[in-house]
């Protein structure tokens, strides 16, 4: 087979909520959107990265003398450790050395043949539960060609596809793909074009229009639209009807699952020398997730659930 290479962020086995059975999910870096409520900020850029942990940091130097291109100086007025991205090469050298895991690396290259390898090593668990492997980012069109080479490979040994998607792409990377995926999870982060742009940074015209042009392809797959609730953002009950609507209206769509926004990748952001915009904002509770799925149970004629379990 032929032999893209991707950007990797991560691979978690054993997943139970994207899709059927068991999964191995592919978390791809790069993604051109930035959503104000992104758990995974890694997964933006599209390069390997790095984050730093100063509350692990000992400010031993081992980091400093081991890069190879002076990126790395020590600040002790700050108690911590400068990277100057201009002259950091990503080796990630300073991650492998650093003796007390201050450093963490974000992203790993990778060939298609040797994704496939990797998903291959679950088979026995796909097989016995009726699962399969799930591409997530980031966004996965980001890197279609390198995903597209993983699906050939997958379908040649009987693995099942699914992918979780913005749709925020041209078709030319979107229905390449289609002939291999059983399942997509399609975000639909606010119905209104203006919102969807202040919220995201992208405009949803092309996302709704995307799932419109996959409403009508004459290859098999289910849509489940992901809709993610964060409280006084997008949950007005104006925003959700339209929502529910509009799902209505799409015949593939077999479902919409309600994801409520949480707080886990904070963490990451001060690694990445981010700022996270929504520091006011707490997890809704189960009555609140309830309340606002009611919306969708009594006009929608199709399956919700909540954090990917049925109502």
């Amino acid at each position: 087979m032929k032999c893209a290479v991707g950007n990797v962020l991560r691979i978690e086995k054993t997943s139970i909520h994207d899709g059927a059975g068991l999964r191995t999910v592919f978390f791809l870096k790069g993604c051109p959107l930035r959503c104000v409520w992104c758990s995974t900020p890694e997964s933006q850029s599209p390069l390997v990265e790095k984050g730093y942990y100063p509350e692990k940091c000992t400010l031993c130097g081992v980091c400093v003398s081991s890069c190879p291109t002076g990126a790395l100086s020590t600040d002790k007025a700050h108690a911590g450790i400068v990277t100057d991205r201009n002259s950091c090469t990503g080796c990630m050298r300073c991650v492998l050395r650093c003796p007390n895991s201050a450093l963490k690396g974000f992203g790993e290259m990778m060939t298609s043949a040797e994704a496939v390898r990797e998903i291959a090593k679950d088979e026995m668990f796909f097989f016995h539960s009726g699962g399969g492997v799930t591409f997530s980012g980031g966004e996965p069109l980001e890197q279609s060609n390198f995903v597209r080479e993983i699906l050939e490979g997958c379908r040649k040994i009987g693995i099942n596809c699914a992918m979780e998607t913005s749709f925020f792409a041209d078709w030319g990377r979107i229905e390449p793909l289609l002939p291999f995926l059983g399942l997509l999870y399609v975000d639909l982060k606010h119905i209104e074009p203006a919102w969807h742009k202040r919220l995201t940074g992208v405009d949803n015209s092309v996302i709704l229009e995307n799932i419109k042009t996959a409403d009508k392809s004459a290859h098999e797959f289910e849509i489940i639209l992901r809709i993610p609730l964060i409280p006084g953002v997008n949950d007005s009950d104006s925003n959700l009807e339209s929502s529910a609507n509009f799902a209505r209206s799409i015949t593939k769509v077999k479902g919409v699952e309600l994801l409520a926004y949480h707080r886990l990748g904070i963490e990451t952001y001060c690694a990445l020398g981010l700022e996270y915009k929504l520091t006011g904002i707490q997890p809704p509770g189960a009555d609140y997730m309830a309340e606002k799925a009611k919306i969708f149970k009594s006009s929608l004629g199709k399956p919700v659930l909540i954090n990917g379990v049925p109502l």
